[in-house]
């Protein structure tokens, strides 16, 4: 399988708090920025924050949820697929990073066909972000 890198923007309510956030906290380098917007090299794709100051009034993004083996999944929500091995590590570093997380890294699927190691969380502007890991990429990600 040949993937090309992702291009997501997404609204925050700070550039400086999606600044902290995304590359002190999590520790996704910085590309570009301005005074509008930051690029943040997520796991190779390209993902940018740009300043919303219009966001609702307690300066969040809005969602509703879905239930998914018995949790409830925020939508919208975006993340990266990992293979196993990078989602273990980058599940340690969140646990040490991330205060809240609206589900726990655990392994979704256990035993069936597109088993996954899978974790949620949001930032500070409510986006809701997804880390999923599969031991075999090419033939888990689609399976039915």
């Amino acid at each position: 399988m040949s993937l090309t890198p992702f291009h997501l923007a997404i609204q925050v309510r700070h550039l400086a708090e999606a600044r902290a956030f995304y590359g002190e906290k999590l520790g996704f380098p910085e590309g570009r920025s301005s005074e509008q917007w930051i690029d943040f090299n997520m796991f190779g794709h390209q993902l940018v924050t740009h300043h919303n100051p219009q966001l609702g009034k307690d300066g969040s993004v809005r969602g509703t949820s879905n239930h998914v083996d018995g949790h409830g999944v925020p939508v919208p929500h975006f993340g990266v697929v990992l293979t196993f091995e990078e989602w273990e590590r980058f599940a340690d570093k969140a646990r040490s990073v991330i205060d809240e997380f609206i589900i726990e890294p655990y392994v979704r699927f256990q035993g069936q066909v597109g088993e996954q190691g899978t974790l949620f969380f949001a930032d500070p502007s409510g986006n809701a972000l997804e880390f999923k890991g599969f031991r075999d990429i090419e033939h888990e990600l689609f399976a039915k």
